[in-house]
């Protein structure tokens, strides 16, 4: 993802601050005009960076922090906080809520967008992230405008086992879309995705057909598919959209490739309409739950361990040992491998190393390819211990060095190599222990009496 990019200057930003030997004003002036900078030239609109700024410089005061208060620390929670603002889209009081499909009753989803926002990929990667949660879904091809239209969701609606619908004989999208809806909810559906025609603000005809097509349908759920790659332009495409159609909320796609993606998360989040998915590249299971606190992770490097659980579990892989210790708060060696395992399995690495803590820097170090041949010897390594080692947490190297000299060797692999491993263990048990495991209350001491 060239986001990447924006989150490596942000980090920079904020590791220079923390090695400093002072933080002082001058060092949080220097960390802040690098964030800025760096949004400045992804594209997020200049109020909302001046906005940032002026929010981080108002909630740190170091001039009236305690002495002992660990200054870094504080720099960068705000900055966190902060960022997460600035993509927070979450709809205002008295909005409506995001819309959630219920089981058991039909839920009407209609596409609407411009021309070439991947609107007919979006409805099929949608109807597939909810075909693999339990819910039967079925596509509908109301787009008769442009040619090829019906054969591109029919053959994507193929290749992800969905059912479809449209018509090669029936001009009419009104027409379609109506019989479409109501042949599935005959059937019993609990989704049906409605995908629409392309079409731009000027064009008023295609805009009043696309009004009629949502009075034929009366869809639960509006949603607006925008390229990411049109920047600050989102904000006012996603206005134009909304006095028509009245969406309720925004998938964003191309998010893989393009520097712009920032700009046109910001943009969308200055409109207060909550962005649902994210498209992060071509591949059929390449959408993802949009969150400001775990986009902000990942972009940052601090991983997404939620979800990456979330996205295990519906791989449907042999996970109920690994998933048990995660609700424990336990993370393993054997869990690492495990999961170092069904990333190789899961597509691009790239994907999935975002949503592991540390391994987003990896890949920007040194590639995807030298990253593959690492994250193999990190297997080779894992597959070198006992099994005593595998299910321990790391520990019994430390009150035992000699072990680390067993593993390199037995691995091919040098001692440092496998003090990476188990400090990525380490790493990712902190993050489990945070996500999962809870510690007991601790008991209340009894008052004794004289």
């Amino acid at each position: 993802m060239v986001l990447a990019d924006l989150g490596r200057r942000i980090n920079a930003a904020m590791t220079d601050l923390t090695r400093s030997n002072v933080v002082d004003e001058k060092a949080l002036d220097s960390m802040v005009k690098e964030i800025c900078m760096a949004l400045l030239e992804s594209d997020v609109n200049v109020k909302l960076v001046s906005t940032l700024r002026a929010n981080i410089k108002k909630k740190i005061n170091l001039k009236d922090q305690a002495p002992g208060v660990n200054r870094r620390r504080i720099v960068q929670k705000t900055v966190f906080d902060e960022l997460c603002a600035l993509v927070d889209c979450q709809p205002e009081n008295g909005d409506a809520p995001v819309f959630k499909p219920k089981k058991g009753r039909s839920n009407v989803i209609m596409f609407v967008g411009l021309q070439g926002s991947g609107k007919t990929t979006s409805c099929t990667k949608l109807a597939l992230w909810y075909q693999r949660r339990g819910f039967k879904v079925g596509l509908v091809c109301a787009d008769t405008f442009r040619a090829g239209a019906f054969d591109q969701l029919k053959q994507n609606a193929t290749k992800a086992k969905v059912p479809y619908y449209g018509s090669y004989t029936e001009t009419d999208p009104v027409a379609v879309a109506a019989a479409g809806v109501a042949r599935f909810k005959s059937e019993k559906f609990d989704i049906i995705i409605v995908d629409t025609s392309g079409r731009h603000r000027q064009e008023q005809e295609l805009f009043a057909e696309m009004v009629q097509i949502s009075q034929a349908v009366k869809p639960d759920q509006t949603i607006m598919v925008l390229d990411a790659s049109i920047g600050q332009a989102a904000e006012s495409q996603s206005k134009a959209f909304k006095e028509s159609s009245d969406f309720g909320a925004i998938i964003l796609t191309k998010m893989d490739g393009h520097a712009k993606g920032g700009g046109a998360i910001s943009a969308v989040a200055a409109t207060r309409t909550p962005i649902v998915f994210v498209g992060t590249g071509e591949h059929i299971h390449d959408l993802e739950p949009f969150t400001p606190t775990q986009f902000i992770s990942k972009l940052l490097g601090m991983g997404d361990i939620r979800g990456l659980v979330d996205h295990v579990k519906h791989m449907n892989l042999d996970q109920k040992e690994t998933m048990k210790h995660i609700e424990q708060g336990i993370f393993t060696i054997r869990d690492l491998r495990d999961q170092m395992s069904n990333i190789m399995k899961m597509g691009p690495l790239s994907k999935m190393a975002g949503m592991i803590p540390g391994m987003s820097q990896l890949m920007g170090e040194v590639g995807e390819e030298e990253s593959g041949k690492r994250l193999k010897r990190m297997m080779y390594i894992m597959d070198s211990m006992t099994e005593k080692e595998l299910d321990s947490d790391g520990k019994v190297f430390v009150s035992e060095p000699t072990r680390l000299t067993r593993v390199a060797k037995g691995s091919g692999t040098t001692v440092r190599e496998v003090e990476e491993v188990l400090s990525q263990q380490r790493t990712m048990a902190r993050m489990v222990k945070q996500v999962g495991g809870k510690k007991p209350p601790r008991p209340k001491m009894k008052r004794l009496r004289a």
